[in-house]
């Protein structure tokens, strides 16, 4: 692997900002020495750590969006469920297979400068996918679907899961309080009446929660994926979200599927900043946003440690994109797909402009698309991939989550 330094952009971190710094890549970790390879950045760029998408399912990111019809929005995830799996869109889906989906998926979130992902899956349906995939899908975690009687049954039950969590120092992911009926609004009873409420918990949606909950869930030391587009489209309402940071609680965002979210992270982000406007009246600060999508799912996964900020023996989980606003939280939180100029995972590039053609290993593992009007390498073969998925299905679908065309 090549040694490699930035210099002459802007470094953004949780507490500070380091202006015209250096940032060096050795082997598969940021380092101290600046390398005998030197790219200038001359000033019209940032670094970021790269995103981490806390909550996502591969299987789900297709379009159009299925949901509710005539604003007869659900009480729960399960008559959504039904909708799907009648829909013209879970039909046509159908046509692609399941690797397909999962390739699919790992570029949706690539593009929009994702290093890391969780698929929420149990392992016996993604296991064979996700360590061939071009980001970083994490592995080691334990899961359930839902904590009530009508979830999907996934996993070993509630309690093996969460103590395997606990034994292997995982997260445990689970949806939680997805809906408005009696048994959804029990979640956070139901895992303490199992003593499995705990600092390994990452519970997804919320929307149910009271401020009981908010309180127990906080107490606890639990994190929470707040998903306000798939919410907003599905219950008309998203989780109290500002109460949940008053309360101190890690909260990160995810896109969930673009079966019912946003198309990718950079959307979920702007949607969300939107909502809490319109919810509270106010903004939600562009660098809480920024920790919502690095140290904070960094932290739910029990990852901190290795990646979300961009410190020294960290992984190289890189981030680089156009400066096109004078505040870098400002600019990540309007950032768009074709202001990517650099995604490395564990310092290996997934996409980089041409002017970083050196640290292309080989070009046959990537291919070339045309963004915004420049060629990027990206790796793997997401062109042969997007062809493939539209002769499956008979015809040139568009998916905006790919910002190319082939």
């Amino acid at each position: 692997m090549t040694d490699y330094s930035f210099i002459n952009a802007d470094q953004v971190s949780v507490d500070s900002i380091k202006p015209r710094a250096m940032l060096s890549v050795s082997g598969d970790r940021i380092a101290e020495q600046k390398t005998a390879l030197v790219y200038d950045l001359k000033g019209e760029s940032y670094i970021y750590p790269a995103l981490i998408n806390i909550h996502d399912h591969f299987r789900g990111n297709y379009l159009p969006r299925v949901g509710p019809k005539k604003d007869n929005f659900y009480l729960n995830w399960a008559p959504w469920d039904a909708d799907l799996k009648s829909s013209a869109v879970f039909e046509e889906r159908a046509n692609i297979s399941v690797e397909q989906m999962y390739f699919l998926s790992a570029y949706k979130n690539l593009f929009s400068g994702v290093a890391t992902a969780n698929d929420h899956f149990p392992h016996e349906i993604n296991g064979a996918y996700l360590p061939r995939l071009p980001i970083r899908a994490i592995e080691n975690y334990s899961l359930s679907h839902e904590c009530s009687s009508f979830d999907l049954q996934w996993g070993d039950g509630i309690e093996i899961e969460h103590k395997r969590a606990v034994e292997h120092n995982w997260p445990y992911i689970t949806h939680l309080e997805e809906g408005f009926d009696p048994e959804s609004m029990d979640g956070i009873g139901i895992l303490e009446r199992l003593k499995c409420l705990d600092d390994h918990c990452v519970f997804i949606h919320c929307i149910g929660f009271s401020d009981q909950d908010i309180k127990k869930a906080a107490k606890a030391g639990a994190s929470v994926s707040w998903c306000p587009a798939s919410n907003y489209f599905m219950f008309n309402v998203t989780c109290k979200i500002k109460k949940f940071l008053e309360a101190g609680i890690n909260v990160s965002i995810g896109t969930d599927s673009t079966a019912t979210g946003s198309v990718n992270l950079l959307e979920e982000m702007r949607f969300g900043r939107q909502m809490y406007r319109k919810m509270y009246g106010e903004d939600l600060p562009a660098s809480t946003l920024f920790r919502m999508v690095t140290i904070n799912p960094a932290k739910a996964f029990r990852m901190a440690d290795k990646t979300g900020s961009l410190e020294n023996g960290k992984l190289a989980d890189i981030l680089i994109t156009k400066a096109s606003h004078d505040d870098p939280y400002e600019n990540l939180a309007n950032l768009k797909m074709q202001d990517i100029q650099f995604l490395s995972v564990a310092g290996k590039p997934v996409l980089a402009e041409k002017r970083f053609e050196d640290l292309i290993p080989s070009q046959e593992e990537f291919d070339t698309v045309k963004m915004d009007g420049r060629s990027v390498f990206v790796k793997g073969k997401p062109s042969e991939l997007y062809k493939d998925i539209r002769k499956a299905v008979g015809f040139k679908k568009q998916l905006e989550f790919l910002p190319f065309d082939c």
